[in-house]
C-alpha cells in the first residue's frame, strides 16, 4: 500500500529516534500513515562514539571483519586502506540482487525504519550522517523499488536492505508518495541532498538485520488485531441469523478453561448478542436448541487461540524491536566482535505461528458462511440466502470464493522456518527463511480479511430475511442486535439485500474495503464501547 501522510500524523512531533523510543504503534504510524522520525541527541551521541572506535580500528594493521576484510566466505581476504570504498559499494551493489514483484511501500518504509532504529542505536559504527540520510528519504517519501525475492532471513535480510542502501548511495530507483517510479539519482537531487559516499563498515551496517521480517510481523501484528476483533463480530451475526443459543459464551463457562484471548473474545459475542431477540434462549416449558455447531459454539475457542498467539508473537517482536542487531556489531565495551544475533529464527517462528492461526480462524469462518447458506442447516433461511432460488443463486459462489481462499491459506501455513539451505560458500550453512515466512503472512492477512468480509456479506443478508414480513423467508420473533443492525446498515450503503442477482465480485470487494479500512470495527464500538 501507498503510505499516505494524514493530517493528524503530520500535526504530530516527529518521533526521536534512540535508545529504544521506537514501538510497533510508531512503526506503523510512520510505515503507513507519514509520521515524521528524526534522530534524539543521544542517538546522534552514540553513533559519533561507535564511528571512532571503526576509524580506530581502520588504522589497525590487524584484519577487522567488515572493516579490513571481505565478507561471508571471503573474509579471510584482506583490503588495503585506499579499496575500502570500493569494498562497500560493491558489498551493496552486489547483494542487490532482488527479483520478482515489488514489496509494498509501507513494508520497504518499515524495512528502512528499523535499519535506521538500528542505526540509531550506535552499535553499528554507522556514521550520523548515513541515519540522517535515511531519515530524510522517510520523511521526503521517496522509497527504495525492493523486491519479493531475494532473501533468507540470515545474515538478516541482505538483498532487500541492499536495495535501500543502494539508494543512499544514488543509485536504483525509487517511488515517491504518488508511486510514481524514479531513477534515484534524480529524485535525490530533486529533494534537495546528496548520496552518501560509505566508509568502513557501513555498507556492511545497513544490510545485516532483521528489519525486513520484522516490519512485516509488526504490520501483520497491528492487522490481526483488528482482524480477530472483526471476527467475533462476524461470529455473533452468524450465531443470531440462524437463531443459535448465546447460552455457551457465558462468562463463568469460559472461566472453567481461562485462556486469556478466549474469554476476551467471549465477552465480544455475548456482548453483541446480549441485546438480540433472534438468539435461543431457555424458557420453562419449552424447547430450545441446546448446542450449535462447533464454528458457532467454540468461536471464543479458536478466536482466543489466535489472539494468545498474537500475544506472544507481539513479545518476541517487541524483544526485536529493543534490539541492535548486526554483525560485527560495537558493543556497549567498545569491542568489535562477530555475533549471530542477525539469525532470524525467533522471528521466523512466530511469522509461520501466525499464519497457522490465520488460516484456522478463517477456516471457520467459511464454515460458518457455509452453514448460512444450507437451508438444511440454516433454520428456514432459503437456500443460498437467494431472492428467488433457482431463478437466483444469491451468495452461492461466494462461498466457493471463501473456500478457495481458505484452502490457500492452509498451504501458507506449511511453515517456511524449518526449510534452511545453505549458502555462501557453506559459510552460512543454516537459514532462517524468515522473510518468506513473513512474505507467506502478507498473503494471509489478505485472505483472512477477504473470508471474513464474506461472512459478513452472508450473515448481513440472512439477518434481512430473518426480519422480513415473510415467514416463508425464515422471518423470526425478535428484532436483531443493535450492534449486528449496525454493520448490516453500514454494508446496506451501497451493498444492496435481498433481490435479483447482482454481480458479487463487486459485494464482495465493497465489503473487503469496510473490514480492512476498520469501519466495521467502528460501527460496532458506536454501539456498545471498545471490543477487547
Amino acid at each position: 500500500m501507498t503510505p499516505t501522510p494524514t493530517a493528524a500524523a503530520t500535526a504530530q512531533e516527529p518521533v526521536a529516534l534512540g535508545r529504544g523510543r521506537l514501538t510497533a504503534d510508531l512503526v506503523v504510524a510512520i510505515a503507513r500513515h507519514g509520521r515524521a522520525v528524526r534522530l534524539g541527541p543521544d542517538a546522534l551521541a552514540d553513533m559519533a562514539a561507535s564511528r571512532r572506535i571503526i576509524d580506530e580500528l581502520a588504522e589497525d594493521t590487524r584484519p577487522h571483519y567488515g572493516v579490513s576484510t571481505g565478507f561471508g566466505a571471503l573474509a579471510r581476504v584482506q583490503i588495503p586502506r585506499e579499496r575500502r570504498q570500493q569494498l562497500q559499494r560493491s558489498l551493496v551493489r552486489s547483494h542487490a540482487a532482488g527479483t520478482g514483484a515489488e514489496v509494498v511501500l509501507d513494508v520497504v518504509r518499515a524495512l528502512m525504519l528499523l535499519r535506521l532504529n538500528t542505526l540509531a542505536t550506535g552499535r553499528t559504527g554507522a556514521r550520523p550522517v548515513v541515519a540522517e540520510t535515511y531519515v530524510r528519504l522517510l520523511d521526503a517519501g521517496l522509497t527504495p523499488v525492493v523486491h519479493e525475492y531475494g532473501s533468507l532471513g540470515c545474515s538478516g535480510d541482505l538483498s532487500p536492505l541492499a536495495h535501500c542502501a543502494l539508494v543512499l548511495m544514488g543509485e536504483g530507483q525509487v517511488r515517491d508518495r504518488d508511486g510514481i517510479l524514479h531513477e534515484a539519482p534524480g529524485a535525490l537531487a530533486e529533494a534537495g541532498f546528496a548520496p552518501v559516499v560509505l566508509q568502513e563498515k557501513e555498507g556492511l551496517a545497513l544490510i545485516n538485520g532483521t528489519d525486513g521480517m520484522l516490519g512485516m510481523l509488526l504490520l501483520a501484528l497491528h492487522d490481526l488485531r483488528r482482524l480477530l476483533r472483526v471476527a467475533d463480530v462476524a461470529a455473533a451475526a452468524s450465531v443470531e441469523a440462524v437463531l443459535g443459543t448465546d447460552a455457551v459464551f457465558a462468562a463463568d463457562l469460559q472461566a472453567l478453561r481461562p485462556h486469556p484471548g478466549q474469554a476476551v473474545s467471549a465477552d465480544n459475542i455475548r456482548r453483541i448478542l446480549e441485546p438480540s431477540g433472534l438468539v435461543s434462549r431457555p424458557a420453562s416449558g419449552e424447547f430450545t436448541r441446546v448446542q450449535d455447531a462447533y464454528s458457532l459454539r467454540c468461536a471464543p475457542q479458536v478466536h482466543g487461540a489466535a489472539r494468545d498467539t498474537v500475544d506472544h508473537a507481539a513479545r518476541v517482536a517487541d524483544v526485536e524491536l529493543r534490539s541492535a542487531i548486526d554483525n560485527p556489531v560495537v558493543t556497549l565495551e567498545g569491542r568489535v566482535e562477530s555475533n549471530g544475533n542477525f539469525h532470524g529464527a525467533p522471528l521466523g517462528y512466530v511469522l509461520d505461528f501466525l499464519a497457522i492461526a490465520a488460516a484456522d480462524v478463517a477456516s471457520m469462518s467459511e464454515r460458518r458462511t457455509d452453514r448460512l447458506l444450507d437451508a438444511t442447516r440454516s433454520h428456514g433461511l432459503p437456500p443460498f440466502l437467494a431472492g428467488d432460488p433457482g431463478v437466483d443463486s444469491g451468495l452461492m459462489i461466494a462461498q466457493y470464493t471463501a473456500a478457495g481462499i481458505v484452502s490457500e491459506l492452509k498451504r501458507l501455513a506449511v511453515p517456511a522456518s524449518v526449510d534452511s539451505i545453505p549458502s555462501s560458500a557453506m559459510q552460512e550453512d543454516h537459514v532462517s527463511m524468515g522473510w518468506a515466512a513473513a512474505r507467506k503472512l502478507r498473503r494471509s492477512v489478505d485472505g483472512l480479511t477477504r473470508v471474513l468480509a464474506i461472512e459478513l456479506l452472508a450473515a448481513s443478508r440472512a439477518l434481512d430475511f430473518r426480519t422480513g414480513d415473510d415467514p416463508a423467508a425464515g422471518a423470526a420473533v425478535g428484532a436483531p442486535s443493535p450492534v449486528t443492525a449496525a454493520v448490516r446498515a453500514l454494508l446496506r450503503a451501497d451493498i444492496a439485500g435481498p433481490g435479483a442477482d447482482t454481480v458479487v465480485s463487486a459485494d464482495i470487494a465493497r465489503a473487503v474495503e469496510y473490514v480492512r479500512s476498520g469501519r466495521v470495527e467502528t460501527a460496532v464500538e458506536d454501539a456498545i464501547g471498545p471490543l477487547g
